[in-house]
């Protein structure tokens, strides 16, 4: 079958696919506990991979992430799914070294545009130095495609989402928006110029903020990716984990072109409403906020930028860095003791 649109095939785009997270929770919370001591890092605080200790200073890294397309290019879907995946090893502060293709298929489709699909993912893993050594392939009646990974990181450095101190700041190191950009796409009221802000973005690894940091000789006390939970999911995640509020000033966070817009018309995804019922108590918002600009700050991201708590100054020389390089980074706020209010958003 030719000329269908991949996104024509999905009920749901990218991260937006994820399951309720309040569901989500529940489900974990059921499931037995099968601890080892060399599990360094679990599921426990909502951390974006495990941890496995090796024994010799490094710690082993496993993650997996897939989802339905949210473009119509076959490569282009290809590179973000495998990008997207990419991340939650950087988030880790480690790098990505051996991944497995997952894909789920239908049969209405080409077999060629599979095979554009794992190209791009395969691009993704090469500019990353990441290795694909195989997989696994479905039929589905809805194309999904996505990674498993595994990678490295010094156990001294590895990077959680619980380690924000109260005094750090936060840097946000991609604009927000792809959801509901991609949603307006769908939807035919987004032309491709439009939403190629958004599709830049997903390609774009999240290995610079790292490799960065590094470079600079500091490191963050914190790193989460923001994905499928939204800004103010993930930010909750961190503040929890990390016995801390998050204070974020909303004009300082990076936007995407035209996502306030979109979302003034209604352009929101169904992810984004799960998200505000699910973290919206946990969060303060300012009465003055504009709902359009809140419905970005709980909108889904796929491939979305890492956001990382450090020092003051350590925070404004990676920002700096990061936009020499062409990335939109910025302070977006500050941990402070813990309050009543996880995050608090003025």
């Amino acid at each position: 079958m030719t000329g269908v649109r991949l996104t024509e095939l999905v009920e749901a785009a990218g991260c937006a696919a994820k399951i309720a997270p309040g569901e989500l929770a529940g489900v974990l919370s059921g499931l037995p506990r099968l601890d080892a001591p060399e599990l360094v890092v679990g599921f426990d605080a909502s951390d974006d991979a495990c941890v496995w200790d090796l024994g010799d200073g490094r710690g082993l890294i496993a993650t997996t992430d897939f989802f339905p397309p949210m473009v119509d290019d076959p490569f282009l879907f290809g590179q973000v799914a495998a990008t997207n995946a990419l991340s939650d090893v950087y988030a880790m502060g480690g790098r990505p070294a051996l991944a497995l293709n997952l894909l789920c298929f239908p049969n209405c489709l080409g077999i060629e545009v599979a095979g554009q699909i794992l190209a791009g993912g395969a691009d993704a893993c090469r500019r990353a130095g990441c290795v694909v050594a195989g997989g696994h392939s479905i039929n589905d009646h809805e194309p999904k495609y996505g990674l498993a990974v595994t990678g490295f990181v010094q156990l001294d450095e590895r990077l959680e989402n619980g380690g924000a101190r109260a005094g750090d700041a936060l840097v946000l190191t991609k604009a927000l928006g792809t959801g509901i950009l991609t949603t307006a796409h769908k939807g035919g009221l987004l032309d491709d110029a439009g939403v190629r802000v958004a599709t830049d973005s997903m390609a774009t690894l999240n290995e610079a903020p790292i490799r960065l940091s590094r470079e600079l000789g500091f490191w963050p006390h914190a790193a989460t990716d923001v994905t499928g939970f939204s800004l103010m999911g993930h930010a909750c995640e961190m503040a929890e984990a990390s016995g801390v509020t998050l204070e974020v000033d909303a004009a300082a966070v990076p936007l995407m072109a035209r996502a306030r817009e979109m979302a003034a018309m209604g352009l929101i995804p169904a992810g984004a409403y799960r998200n505000r019922d699910f973290f919206g108590p946990r969060v303060a918002l300012s009465d003055a906020l504009p709902l359009d600009l809140t419905d970005v700050l709980f909108d889904p991201q796929t491939s979305g930028g890492l956001l990382l708590a450090l020092g003051e100054k350590d925070a404004e020389r990676l920002a700096d860095a990061l936009r020499a390089e062409g990335l939109p980074a910025a302070v977006i706020g500050r941990a402070v003791p813990r309050g009543e209010k996880s995050v608090v958003v003025a």
